[in-house]
């Protein structure tokens, strides 16, 4: 009793982010890798106002030195989907602690299915501002990022293309995504992969992105990933769509350690 009353405290007493957990994530037990955090949420920070070389997987808090155990891998199987799960904590979700403080919500706590926030129309969710939205209809959207290179050392922004998105995420704590039919097969050793959040207003415009490794099952495709190129926003003109394979959005970041300007392509995600 005493043990769950104090993992309780600390959830409650944590400021609260948003992130994939699943198997196969770098940072999953926290990044020393000498110990296993059941309760930790250092992949959940935003990134904010960070050089590209302290945002890109974490670097900043040392996630992309913290890499799944052996063995574990998001699999992705080709056509068709997977699951994760969307929470401010690993002790709000199933891989800790028998899943014991999970809810619908990724808080762990209950909220109605219409979930708002006050007024009409609704201004932020004032009780979770992690979600940074108003409502399920506003939520900004997630993705998921692929590279097929097995070292993440390797992974760059031009060899990471968005494969899957997930309209009106994060909200419930189960998310499940699709995988084309057409992924290619990962070299062996497996895949790099990357969870991808920018949320459109409410609350301090954050960024997110978690490493994974990854690897995509049953594909016979001999496809070849193009290198990806920066999405630009175009619901109000197709002309100005990028095809082809997408970048991951950057926003609100600096440009590098030594030239602290900010780079925003929030009109992106309008």
């Amino acid at each position: 009793m005493f043990r769950s009353t104090t993992i309780l405290a600390l959830l409650s007493v944590t400021q609260a982010h948003t992130v994939a957990w699943t198997k196969g994530m770098y940072c999953l037990g926290g990044p020393d890798l000498s110990t296993e955090d059941l309760n930790t949420n250092t992949a959940v920070a935003p990134l904010y106002d960070l050089a590209k070389e302290d945002w890109w997987f974490q670097h900043d808090r040392g996630c992309d030195v913290a890499p799944p155990a052996e063995g574990d891998i998001l699999e992705l199987p080709a056509g068709g989907k997977f699951t994760v799960e969307l929470a401010h904590n690993r002790a709000q979700t199933t891989l800790s602690y028998d899943g014991q403080f999970t809810s619908a919500w990724p808080d762990g706590k209950d909220h109605p299915e219409d979930w708002s926030g006050p007024g009409n129309p609704p201004d932020c969710i004032q009780d979770d501002g992690a979600m940074h939205t108003n409502n399920q209809s506003t939520a900004a959207g997630t993705a998921f990022a692929i590279s097929y290179q097995s070292n993440m050392a390797d992974v760059t922004i031009e060899n990471l293309a968005v494969f899957t998105v997930l309209e009106h995420t994060p909200w419930k704590r189960i998310a499940t995504y699709e995988v084309p039919a057409d992924l290619p097969p990962c070299p062996e050793g497996g895949c790099t992969c990357a969870w991808l959040w920018a949320p459109n207003g409410c609350g301090q415009p954050n960024m997110y992105m978690a490493g994974y490794k990854c690897n995509v099952t049953g594909s016979s495709s001999t496809k070849k990933i193009a290198s990806a190129k920066a999405a630009t926003y175009c619901e109000d003109d197709t002309t100005k769509c990028v095809a082809g394979a997408k970048q991951m959005i950057a926003f609100n970041r600096m440009k590098s350690r030594s030239s602290p300007t900010f780079e925003n392509i929030a009109d992106c995600i309008k």
